[in-house]
């Protein structure tokens, strides 16, 4: 793996992790196409830890707020709602580690998933009008399909977000929910992937790696706050149509 191939793969990060197109997917599909084998799925935890840090800066207000206020009764609520939401994935994650780990090697099991996260949000058009907030049940339904978006190909942003409009938030609580909730999911998975390489060799130098997380963090910041503004006009479906034809395209040349 080279340096460009590592700016490479942080930008696609970068600008799909955000998106509702899947970056594991995409991260998955850009590593067959530059004929990469990568060792595990270290490459996928260095450049989501990019977009880890650009999530922080981008919603920074809100932790800050959330840190100093913890004493409110909302404040209180709302972070047992993303510890709520944490579980299902948590679960699925220690669980089901080695079998999820096999996803990442299936680029077939990539097109069948991108067409699934398609499906969903064009779904996510048939809103519940009835106005919700974040809520115990809320929480953990968005937490479950979040567990879901472990697989390569169905992205987490686009099953979260959609899945709390159709419980009928409005886009903008249920995609500041999502953002907040890849926070412990994404320092999860890379906690667990750390322990997981203590006794094994790292076959990925430094600078590369370095490279990936840089690049995954500037695209990511810049792409969050664009997609922010995509959300409130109304238009995550219209990347339901990107999805479908990407796994078809996937699915027929495979």
């Amino acid at each position: 793996m080279t340096l460009v191939d590592a700016i490479i793969l942080g930008s696609i990060q970068g600008i799909t992790e955000f998106l509702p197109i899947s970056s594991s997917g995409h991260l998955v599909i850009a590593q067959s196409l530059l004929g990469l084998k990568l060792p595990g799925n270290i490459i996928e935890v260095v450049t989501h830890l990019g977009t880890l840090f650009s999530v922080i800066i981008v919603f920074r207000k809100d932790i800050i707020k959330y840190f100093f206020d913890f004493k409110n009764p909302l404040t209180k609520k709302y972070i047992l709602c993303l510890f709520i939401g944490t579980i299902p994935a948590l679960i699925i994650g220690l669980s089901a580690k080695s079998f999820i780990l096999l996803f990442f090697e299936s680029i077939k099991m990539v097109s069948f998933s991108l067409i699934f996260t398609g499906l969903i949000l064009f779904l996510s058009r048939k809103r519940n009008n009835k106005k919700s907030k974040i809520n115990y049940k809320n929480s953990l339904l968005i937490g479950i399909s979040q567990a879901l978006a472990i697989i390569p190909g169905i992205s987490r942003s686009g099953i979260t977000i959609s899945t709390g409009l159709l419980l009928g938030m409005n886009a903008k609580d249920a995609a500041r929910f999502s953002f907040l909730l890849a926070i412990p999911a994404i320092s999860g998975a890379g906690l667990i992937t750390a322990i997981d390489m203590v006794d094994q060799p790292v076959l990925i130098s430094f600078n590369i790696m370095f490279a990936a997380l840089a690049s995954s963090f500037v695209i990511g910041y810049l792409s969050l706050k664009w997609f922010l503004g995509i959300l409130e006009n109304g238009k995550l479906h219209f990347f339901g149509f990107y999805c479908i034809v990407i796994g078809l395209i996937i699915l027929l040349g495979v």
